[in-house]
């Protein structure tokens, strides 16, 4: 039998679960904030919730098989289908907008690579039924207050911010035809990750001149927003998209975030059921991959289902956000962390033991003690305290007969002290912490 886990997948130790709690906490305590409220679904759907979504391409990333009623299904590679699937069984009765957020473990059959996994943990944030741009901002605020809430500051990270709408009018008011925009959103995404004589030679290919190519990278590489508004803040079909932009820019300064937020008109989020603003989360030392990344899609429930509502969201993965973490030595240590060891001294019964322990754990606190009864009542009182401080607890309860104790600090200067143990059951955190 093999003792490695599968290509791509994760054990996890207590450390490691450790890490991964730090960030689900982090990511439950903010979204709860802002008035989500958590939902999950099934690890197992139908394939063809994920084909209508993302075409039969998709199929090559997934685990998908035929299971035993002869159904074709998978196990989930995102969240976003299903939650679609959920919120159209029950939209009427929903309030409006839905803010929900769940935190799933995911899978897809890929290569892996740095930042990448076979599986993963992740934390969606969607809202349903708005269509106002400070549903937008606040989808974004969550995901700032994510890395303020783990440590990181806006040094740290930054938010690359655009709208597709905007890009599709710059993009007309460059001279890009309607029929050339999908080559043109492609090299877009690309522009980061391939050299641009190759990127040219593919949009003069598609009917660009090399004029507007050498616009268009103006446009999207360093993007100059003062500049972009001031060229093309009047154009006739671009205006009212940089006075949204500038609407959801103003929200976000309003909320205290502007620092962290660069307009970035080269992030298209290369999924295309997008359909206006959309963001990614980088760190800024360019060191790892997304962080995150979400935006507007607007008909991506008509098209699951019979449901027509506006609608946004964004995934936050735990691979690339533990990495960036560690790398900034902001991954707390994990160490045992026991309250009360229960030790026997000389003559006192198992079970004295056993009553101590149910005592302290009645208050709240976690307690152990030897797990071998003539152990308990044979080893001497300083091979239990050693065997208490390698368990990492706190503090020692030394019966001394069936009546009293000593409690025994490890991780301060806490003076000994005696108590009857007849009143632990009264005694309350406060004092025993």
């Amino acid at each position: 039998m093999s003792s490695a886990a599968l290509p791509g997948f994760r054990d996890f130790y207590p450390a490691e679960l450790a890490e991964r709690a730090h960030l689900m906490r982090a990511w439950g305590a903010v979204a709860r904030r802002y008035g989500f409220v958590e939902y999950d679904g099934p690890p197992l759907e139908p394939l063809d919730l994920y084909t209508r979504k993302s075409g039969e391409e998709i199929v090559g990333q997934l685990y998908n098989f035929l299971d035993k009623g002869g159904r074709e299904v998978a196990l989930r590679p995102e969240m976003t289908p299903t939650f679609a699937r959920m919120v159209g069984a029950r939209a009427n009765a929903l309030r409006k907008p839905v803010r929900w957020f769940s935190t799933p473990q995911l899978f897809r059959y890929e290569r892996q690579q740095k930042g990448r996994l076979r599986e993963h943990f992740q934390l969606n944030v969607d809202i349903v039924g708005e269509t106002d741009v400070l549903a937008d901002a606040e989808l974004l605020a969550v995901a700032i207050d994510v890395m303020r809430e783990l440590g990181l500051t806006a040094d740290d990270v930054r938010a690359r911010v655009s709208d597709r709408r905007l890009l599709t009018a710059l993009l007309g008011a460059i001279g890009v035809e309607e029929a050339q925009l999908p080559v043109v959103f492609a090299a877009v995404d690309k522009m980061e990750r391939e050299p641009r004589e190759s990127i040219a030679a593919r949009l003069t290919a598609a009917g660009l001149s090399a004029a507007t190519v050498d616009r268009l990278y103006v446009l999207v590489q360093g993007t100059d927003w003062i500049a972009v508004r001031a060229e093309y803040g009047a154009h006739a079909g671009v205006a009212e998209h940089v006075a949204r932009l500038d609407r959801y820019l103003d929200a976000l300064d309003a909320m205290g975030l502007r620092e962290w937020v660069r307009i970035d008109l080269s992030i298209v989020r290369g999924l295309a059921y997008y359909t206006g603003i959309v963001f990614e989360l980088f760190d800024a030392r360019g060191e790892f991959r997304a962080i995150c990344g979400g935006g507007r899609y607007d008909a991506l429930l008509a098209a699951l289902g019979p449901v027509d509502l506006p609608a946004l969201g964004f995934g936050m993965g735990d691979v690339v956000l533990g990495e960036l973490l560690r790398a900034r030595g902001l991954m707390p240590q994990w160490e045992p962390a026991l309250d009360w060891w229960v030790v026997a001294g000389e003559g006192v019964p198992v079970a004295a033991v056993l009553r101590a322990a149910r005592a302290l754990r009645e208050q709240g606190f976690s307690a152990e003690y030897v797990l071998n009864a003539e152990k308990l009542t044979t080893q001497k009182t300083g091979a239990q305290l050693k065997t208490a401080q390698k368990a990492g607890a706190r503090r020692a309860l030394v019966l001394r007969d069936a009546m009293t104790a000593e409690v025994r600090a490890f991780r301060s200067d806490e003076p000994p002290r005696e108590i009857r143990l007849d009143e632990l059951h009264q005694l309350g955190a406060p004092h025993l912490a």
